[in-house]
């Protein structure tokens, strides 16, 4: 057996501030590259945008996270300077910085190890729609 490293690109529409479930694609990948053990980086090439691993049964949970920022981060902090592209510019880049750009999930049997109520989301944290860019990057054995 030899070591393979795959890597896809894969681009997620938002329509604005909020999560958004990648676990299906990720599973997709993972299952058509044949790889049975292993690693899935997930890594997102934007500054105000992260990735959370989080509950994907009950959106509540969402709902919470998503107010939680909101309060933790405001828009409009008076002593904000980096507002060149609007008041959710800084708070954008302060959220992200919070959380997290990559995430590495291992795979077992051909699948991603993940708990049972857990999936893997893009945290947009700009209002506007944006087309965010995630890069897999697969490293395993196959069968």
């Amino acid at each position: 057996m030899s070591c393979q490293i795959l890597n896809k690109e894969i681009t997620v529409t938002t329509r604005g501030k909020g999560t958004y479930e990648i676990t299906g694609l990720l599973h997709e990948f993972v299952s058509a590259s044949g790889i049975l053990t292993g690693q899935l980086t997930v890594f997102v090439q934007h500054t105000s945008a992260s990735l959370v691993i989080m509950e994907n049964a009950d959106p509540e949970a969402r709902t919470d996270l998503h107010a939680f920022f909101d309060h933790l981060v405001p828009e409009n902090l008076p002593f904000l300077v980096h507002t060149c592209e609007g008041p959710d510019d800084s708070p954008g880049h302060l959220r992200m910085a919070l959380t997290r750009t990559s995430e590495l999930i291992p795979v077992s049997r051909g699948r991603l190890v993940l708990g049972t109520w857990q999936g893997v989301f893009l945290f947009e944290h700009r209002r506007a729609p944006h087309t965010r860019h995630v890069i897999l990057s697969l490293t395993g054995v196959k069968g």
